[in-house]
């Protein structure tokens, strides 16, 4: 099993920046930050490799979101700049299992709300 605990979110404006973190309760692999606004689905917004030197971004966030990661630590960052407020979700972090390769463990989430 492995807990993971989002802090950082808040209310911003728009324009401006915030930094996500998620502290796992042991060594993980593949992470990723995930987020939901009201009355859509829950998206991707951007995962990193194990080793920090493979990640990738929904299209929504390339160029102002930065995803990355402290083994030492076992914490995972999402650097957000630039916000707009289609960015205002729950933000979820999330670890994947070693056995399936697939998100799997989840945090509780963090609000974001990005005012105009």
């Amino acid at each position: 099993q492995v807990q993971l605990v989002e802090s950082g979110g808040g209310l911003v404006q728009a324009g401006g920046p915030l930094r996500l973190s998620c502290t796992a309760s042991r060594r993980t692999y593949g992470m990723g930050w995930f987020r939901q606004a009201p009355g859509k689905e829950r998206e991707r917004v951007a995962t990193v490799s194990w080793s920090g030197d493979i990640t990738d971004y929904a299209d929504s966030v390339k160029g102002r979101f930065t995803i990355s990661r402290d083994n030492a630590k076992n914490t995972v960052y999402l650097q957000m700049n630039s916000l707009k407020p289609e960015d205002t979700a729950v933000y979820y972090c999330a670890a994947k299992s070693v056995v399936t390769n697939a998100f799997h463990y989840w945090g509780q989430g963090t609000q974001v709300t990005v005012s105009s």
